[in-house]
């Protein structure tokens, strides 16, 4: 059963929690010595959920999602909950606007700090405005690095790794983009203006489209694998990258050429995807 973090003061939109609630699926999980024992020495794997998520749907997603993960034997996977329900319209994300995102990873970075300290090395995986809250909390931590980060369908400006957490940015050993040009969410959603007059053009200076339709903007950081783009022919819109109730896809899994045929669920494959960047990043 998926243990997780909770960061939610209420189950439906609301704000951060005043403190982190321990679970193992959606019951509370009192015995956090015991939780602490599955940290000591593993590699863990930090996976939270988007904006327009409710308590929920984020444990059935993420607990879904956990099943098609291949990440080793001294890996541990734990899901985080926080309030992004609280944003029902995925507008652009500029640093310092978003509240929610922003307390929830100080919440989250406090506890990591206090917690998580014997874990080998810690890994982050963020769907949606998640991106948001994963930089953040990695800004935050007194932990010098982490290990791996992979964003998915970053709903976050595509400039945001060489602008606002340029400064982040190297303390993540490895770091991958999963973004489609098939995204209708990020499509209407980005950027902020009036692009369908033609005013703000990709590549302008005020384009801000977003992370997880266009991929990085340059300069590119060392730290970052490529390509990120899933192929167009596969149609993976925003709601395609979590959740998932099928069998696990193989692994090693790397972008494929543009004429792959589609897998089964790209649920299946963004875990693969996933497990494979992570497995590389601890050495298994």
């Amino acid at each position: 059963m998926t243990w997780f973090l909770d960061l939610r003061a209420d189950g439906v939109g609301g704000t951060p929690a005043k403190q982190v609630m321990l679970r193992q699926g959606m019951g509370y999980y009192p015995n956090l010595q015991e939780f602490l024992l599955q940290i000591r020495g593993r590699d863990v794997l930090i996976g939270t959920h988007g904006f327009n998520v409710d308590r929920t749907d984020g444990v059935l997603a993420l607990s879904d999602w956990e099943k098609l993960l291949d990440l080793g034997d001294n890996a541990l996977f734990v899901g985080v909950l926080w309030p992004g329900d609280t944003r029902w319209i995925p507008v652009l994300d500029y640093p310092f606007e978003d509240t929610e995102a922003i307390d929830s990873a100080t919440l989250l970075a406090e506890y990591l700090d206090l917690y998580f300290s014997d874990a080998t090395s810690l890994s982050f995986v963020s769907h949606s405005l998640g991106a948001r809250m994963v930089l953040e909390t990695i800004s935050k931590l007194k932990r010098e690095t982490v290990a791996h980060v992979t964003l998915m369908a970053g709903a976050i400006s595509s400039d945001c790794l060489a602008t606002a957490y340029r400064a982040t940015v190297p303390r993540i050993e490895s770091l991958a983009v999963l973004a489609s040009h098939c995204d209708h969410v990020l499509e209407l959603a980005f950027p902020v203006g009036n692009p369908a007059a033609g005013l703000i053009t990709q590549g302008s200076p005020y384009h801000g489209g977003a992370l997880g339709r266009y991929g990085p903007q340059p300069p590119l950081p060392s730290n970052l694998r490529t390509p990120w783009h899933i192929p167009d022919a596969w149609k993976c819109d925003h709601g395609d990258y979590v959740g998932g109730n099928e069998t696990q896809y193989p692994t090693p899994t790397n972008l494929p050429a543009p004429d792959t045929p589609v897998p089964h669920t790209l649920a299946a494959w963004t875990a693969a995807f996933v497990s494979t960047q992570f497995r590389k990043a601890v050495g298994h």
